[in-house]
């Protein structure tokens, strides 16, 4: 894991200050490269090859390249086509491989990657994007200049960004920036499973897909349960083997109180006895997930550490955290994610996380309702009548309850695809948008939805794919790449694996949704694992008591960015923000304390990573 940044037709020379801005993310070595217009630059943090054959940039005959991630099977790639590399770099079996297969390389590859390729003969730069979109990477271009980082900061450092006010409105509206969209103009995030080919003479660019989910999700098989049981067995498996194998630094896991992360741990200790895990605990104990854990923990014998969250460092540490996303970002469990790998940076330089496996296998709630009824082909008068009883309800208090779960069922109902979609995931200011000054264009999101919708997946793999190429990649995995990268910590998904993302989007919706139980198959599988308390809890990730900071230990900072806010009232009304601060018994509290964090997040970022104040 690295970070990565170049330029083309840039006229100055790369600042000292662009070191520093991406040596979290390469602390071991920077090192940089320049021909004719153009400039690479690379921060390592070494974890394969820690020689100096594994340094970047890296040069093969006329191409030169900067790589940030990992290819877990080169190893066996190298053997396959008798590669002859004279480092155990997979950089250099990556510049290999393009020499003898060109892009068709890319089907090969299992791993994660961001990386650039510059052909000295041609003038021109490949950046390519790996299948999940793990590893970040940012392109600006304007006239027939470009840059592109693997962090927003370092081209925020290096350029004269301005914000781009109608992605921050759809920031609010949908919850997270999704596709190529980023906080500022001219800025756009090269989408996962994409390359980009530039022309370096004419600083033209030119996006194209090389890999999608969808194409998967067409080719559902029918499958015996025991027969997809073992797949799946035996392909995560390999997958947690091949990610620890593939590290010469010592490797750990994170570990929730969640059959994901717990079936990932109790592999890795199978593999490699005694491995650490990393948990989160609360005080308070709704959200504290240590318990859990440690039953995993106990039955592995893992080197378990429990990190408590301290709320006096919370208020010291907030504003740096939130700043260090590059973009204003509000899943608040982006605070427990940056604690816990600050603790398990301590100890090693990788870990194993469980992203991935509730988009790939059906893990969230709202997966239900679209595994039971097609809400497309609801006729008009079934969502009248949803509305109409949907609105005499009151609001859900216990999000766990049936009773929220058939609010939802009707809320689902009545809305139509977009507005669904949205209600569904991370939609703040549902039933609040007339707190925005005014309508939000999302008709970019629409019309994906509605490719989906005419793609003839069912209404869960429509879901689910849409989960995959927005929120995971757009939310999820930002969240975990910043999270450990800020202490210099190389976080693998095992269920991002190759193997995987071409198995389970095969496989039948009932083997993801069965009744109104999520994840069917991956609770079946943790039967052969983990203790059977913990396979019957409701999904849990790094959640925290979001209501209890903003009504108490947060509430201070949070008033004082709000009082008087910079940015946030360009989109959102001032008297809404005063009212949400003011007067908390006029909304729900769950949902009160969501709106105030996202805003709070967006005034964060807009004053320490955008003016530097």
């Amino acid at each position: 894991m690295c970070g990565i940044f170049g330029t083309v037709n840039w006229p100055h020379d790369s600042p000292a200050y662009l070191r520093g801005s991406l040596l979290h993310r390469g602390p071991n070595e920077q090192r940089d490269w320049r021909q004719d217009n153009v400039y690479l630059f690379h921060a390592r943090l070494a974890i394969q090859d820690l020689s100096p054959g594994g340094r970047q940039p890296m040069t093969y005959g006329i191409y030169t390249i900067i790589f940030n991630g990992e290819i877990y099977n080169h190893k066996q790639l190298r053997q396959r086509y008798n590669l002859s590399c004279q480092s155990s770099s997979d950089t250099e079996t990556l510049l290999h491989l393009f020499v003898l297969l060109g892009l068709k390389m890319l089907d090969q590859l299992d791993g994660m990657f961001a990386f650039a390729l510059y052909d000295t003969k041609a003038q021109t730069i490949l950046l390519v994007r790996d299948r999940a979109g793990k590893k970040p990477l940012y392109v600006y271009q304007h006239n027939n200049q470009l840059a592109f980082s693997s962090e927003l900061n370092a081209l925020a450092a290096y350029l004269p960004l301005s914000v781009d006010d109608q992605a921050l409105a759809r920031y609010l509206r949908v919850g997270f920036l999704y596709g190529q969209q980023t906080p500022y103009c001219n800025v756009m995030e090269l989408p996962a499973g994409h390359y980009a080919e530039i022309d370096c003479r004419t600083g033209t660019l030119a996006i194209s897909s090389w890999w999608d989910i969808t194409a998967f999700a067409q080719q559902v098989r029918p499958i015996l349960e025991t027969e997809a049981l073992e797949q799946v067995d035996t392909c995560l498996r390999k997958a947690v083997n091949q990610r620890i194998d593939s590290s010469d630094l010592e490797v750990g896991v994170f570990l929730s109180g969640g059959i994901d992360s717990g079936l990932i741990t109790a592999m890795a200790a199978q593999f490699k006895p005694g491995i650490r895990s990393f948990t989160v605990s609360f005080a308070n104990g709704e959200y504290d997930e240590a318990p859990l854990a440690r039953l995993v923990a106990d039955r592995y014998q893992t080197k378990h550490k429990e990190v408590r969250l301290s709320f006096e460092r919370l208020q010291d540490d907030i504003e740096r955290i939130i700043a260090g996303y590059g973009e204003p970002f509000m899943d608040s469990s982006a605070i427990p994610s940056y604690y816990v790998a600050q603790a398990a940076r301590k100890h090693l330089t990788v870990i194993l996380n469980g992203d991935g496996a509730d988009e790939l296998f059906g893990g969230y709630r709202r997966y239900v309702p679209a595994a039971r009824f097609d809400f497309n082909n609801f006729p008009s008068v079934v969502q009248r009548s949803a509305d109409v009883l949907y609105r005499s309800l009151p609001y859900p208090t216990n999000k766990k309850s049936r009773y929220n779960f058939a609010y939802r069922m009707l809320d689902m109902a009545r809305k139509s695809g977009l507005e669904r979609y949205l209600s569904a995931t991370t939609d703040v200011f549902e039933n609040y948008t007339e707190a925005f000054y005014q309508p939000v264009p999302l008709a970019d999101l629409a019309g994906a939805l509605d490719r989906l919708r005419m793609s003839g997946l069912s209404s869960l793999q429509q879901m689910q794919v849409a989960d995959f190429q927005t929120i995971l990649p757009g939310n999820l995995l930002v969240k975990m790449d910043i999270a450990t990268m800020a202490h210099s910590l190389e976080g693998r998904s095992p269920f991002l694996a190759k193997d995987l993302l071409e198995l389970a989007p095969t496989l039948p919706d009932s083997l993801k949704i069965h009744s109104t139980t999520t994840k069917y198959l991956l609770r079946q599988l943790a039967k052969k694992y983990l203790p059977q308390k913990l396979i019957d809890q409701p999904k849990r990730g790094f959640e925290v008591p979001l209501k209890q900071w903003m009504d108490k230990q947060l509430k201070t900072v949070v008033c004082d960015y709000l009082a008087e806010p910079q940015l946030a009232q360009r989109y959102i009304r001032r008297e809404f923000i005063s009212k949400l601060i003011n007067q908390p018994d006029k909304f729900p509290a769950e949902k009160r304390a969501k709106m105030l964090y996202s805003l709070f997040a967006m005034e964060v970022w807009y004053r320490k990573a955008v003016r530097n104040d």
